[in-house]
């Protein structure tokens, strides 16, 4: 299992909700701490998560998930719900970028994707998730690329690929079917053959080697190489 199904499970399942998006990040600039305990939990993945409630009114959140060094577990560190969350950068509107800030009411993150196509799926499933979700205030999306705010162009390709392999499968099924029923034909062409034969072979005595079948003049039957057989007999 994949450790953003992993973190559906056991983050999001339990509150009832469902993970929509996530993206693994890594701060770009150092965040300042000014007491920092000896002891600490090491080094640690970060995800940043966006998901839904399944109750109706839908509420959408923002979460921070972390998984610290040695530890299979995924820990909940912080939440925004989506009217707290009031700017995402992309940074670049030009250029695939793994780079993008996101600015909430009460905090300001800069990050930085593992790769510049995950941090595209993730803006443009926020973009979308907005849009359906948030009627009245919704954040503001700068410096991202036209092709992340046009839509489901990725959500579109993925239903696509979907569509698009559940229509080979189906016509090589179709083929399949259409070859296995040539295949019953012929079986069955082959076995009625099979029965006239047995029935035509029934109806003929096998003869013992040697054995002629002979006819008297009397009408009668015997045997050619009978000793005791009519003179007068003639094989038929």
């Amino acid at each position: 299992m994949s450790s953003k199904s992993t973190i559906n499970k056991e983050v999001f399942t339990p509150n009832d909700e469902k993970m929509l998006a996530a993206v693994q990040v890594k701060r770009r600039t150092k965040k300042k701490i000014p007491f920092l305990a000896t002891g600490g939990q090491g080094d640690y993945m970060t995800f940043i998560c966006l998901s839904v409630t399944n109750r109706k009114p839908s509420q959408l959140s923002i979460t921070k998930v972390k998984q610290f060094e040695g530890s299979s577990a995924f820990t909940k560190r912080s939440m925004w719900t989506i009217d707290q969350l009031q700017q995402i950068n992309g940074i670049d509107p030009n250029r695939d970028c793994p780079e993008f800030d996101l600015t909430f009411d009460n905090a300001f993150d800069q990050w930085a994707a593992s790769s510049a196509g995950e941090k595209c799926t993730f803006v443009q499933i926020l973009h979308h998730t907005c849009q359906r979700y948030t009627p009245n205030k919704k954040p503001e999306f700068v410096n991202c690329q036209a092709k992340l705010m046009g839509g489901n162009s990725i959500l579109h390709t993925a239903a696509d690929s979907v569509t698009s392999a559940v229509q080979k499968a189906s016509q090589a099924l179709n083929e399949r079917g259409e070859r296995l029923g040539r295949a019953e034909d012929k079986t069955a062409d082959m076995m009625n053959s099979s029965e006239q034969f047995a029935v035509t072979a029934h109806k003929v005595r096998p003869w013992r080697w040697g054995e002629v079948r002979a006819t008297d003049v009397t009408g009668g039957t015997c045997n050619m190489y009978n000793p005791g057989c009519s003179p007068h007999c003639v094989g038929t």
